[in-house]
């Protein structure tokens, strides 16, 4: 009887991982629009007047608040807050895998498509100092490059050393982290969105029976 109880408990009450219910959580659109009859991803370049990353590159999206019933929800509303585009037209193509950065902090990318001529007139200069679109053949035919970031562990001043074996001479593991730069134009985009950017197009190049152009539908 216990274990039945267990296994029950166990199915209905997953997290996506450890920490999940604590993490931040944040939702980003990989936005696909049409420029000249052609696919392209849409970047925005956050405004220089943000508290937090004045100036980089990142796709449309942010925190999912309470009030957001899905992560999907969250998207679509950050979307449109930051791009003015109406979420009735959003389409989605496909969720990706969640990126988990850390057990405190999750992001769950999705890819979509939106109607490139409402955030022309319509972004958010509050947020958005600008947009620009990269195409999508010219992503899958240039290679990002990668630098490796050094991290560390540095424990508190309170830290209780002596509650672990060889306290303050405990070997703390370092490790590596790879960051990713695409170079498009005058645009360096890298962090986040660089490691989401590779993995959807490390997908898409794994279908090579598929035409990306005629996969995706208005």
């Amino acid at each position: 009887m216990f274990l039945d109880q267990l296994k029950k408990q166990l199915d209905e009450n997953q997290s996506l991982f450890i920490g999940e219910e604590t993490a931040f959580r944040s939702a980003v659109l990989i936005p696909l629009v049409q420029v000249d009859g052609e696919w392209h991803i849409l970047f925005e370049v956050r405004a220089f007047t943000m508290r937090r990353q004045p100036g980089d590159i990142s796709f449309p999206g942010g925190r999912i608040d309470s009030t957001d019933s899905t992560p999907w929800a969250a998207a679509l509303r950050e979307t449109h807050e930051e791009l003015g585009v109406d979420p009735q037209t959003v389409k989605l193509v496909r969720p990706l895998s969640p990126y988990i950065a850390s057990p405190e902090f999750v992001v769950f990318p999705f890819v979509a498509t939106i109607d490139y001529s409402q955030v022309i007139h319509s972004y958010n200069k509050k947020e958005v100092e600008e947009v620009f679109t990269v195409p999508v053949k010219w992503l899958l035919n240039h290679e990002p490059y990668m630098h490796m970031v050094s991290v560390e562990m540095a424990p508190s001043s309170d830290f209780p050393f002596e509650k672990i074996v060889n306290g303050a001479q405990y070997q703390w593991r370092t490790r590596s982290i790879e960051e990713w730069f695409f170079e498009y134009e005058e645009y360096t985009i890298w962090g986040l969105t660089a490691r989401i950017l590779k993995h959807f197009l490390e997908i898409v190049k794994k279908s090579d029976a598929i035409n990306f152009e005629s996969s995706i539908s208005q």
